[in-house]
């Protein structure tokens, strides 16, 4: 008899952002771009990569698993017990850019990991908002 898996959860923020997907990417992609609204980090964007962002509460160990560029973006995100998936995805939209990040894996035991995710990735992206509004000017 096959033990049923346990249900995994998914953080997905989703965002129209009134600048084009290159810049978004831009700031997806480039190391001191992502300092400024995420992490401090050793990124790029290549499949293999492995990195981390640094922050005051720890560090977190990731690599990267798909890069399609100014439309995917794909990298493992392990920190405190959390084995998750953060995948951004960028639509070019009649505004914009449609921005989706999707964070997968989140088991049920990992309540506090999950809320938490919830809280922190609406903050960053009020950041990268910030940030790309202050690139385009």
């Amino acid at each position: 008899m096959n033990a049923i898996a346990p249900e995994l959860r998914t953080v997905v923020v989703e965002r129209e952002f009134s600048h084009p997907p290159e810049k978004l990417w831009r700031a997806l992609t480039q190391p001191h771009l992502i300092e400024a609204w995420l992490m401090k980090n050793d990124f790029l964007p290549v499949a293999g990569h492995h990195f981390n962002f640094k922050a005051d509460w720890g560090t977190v160990d990731c690599r990267v698993t798909e890069v399609e560029p100014i439309k995917t973006l794909a990298y493992t995100w392990s920190a405190m017990g959390l084995e998750s998936v953060v995948t951004w995805t960028l639509e070019a939209s009649g505004k914009g850019t449609h921005l989706r990040m999707e964070q997968s894996g989140f088991r049920a035991d990992q309540e506090q990991a999950y809320q938490g995710a919830k809280f922190g990735w609406q903050k960053f992206f009020g950041a990268l908002e910030q940030l790309v509004q202050k690139e385009a000017a």
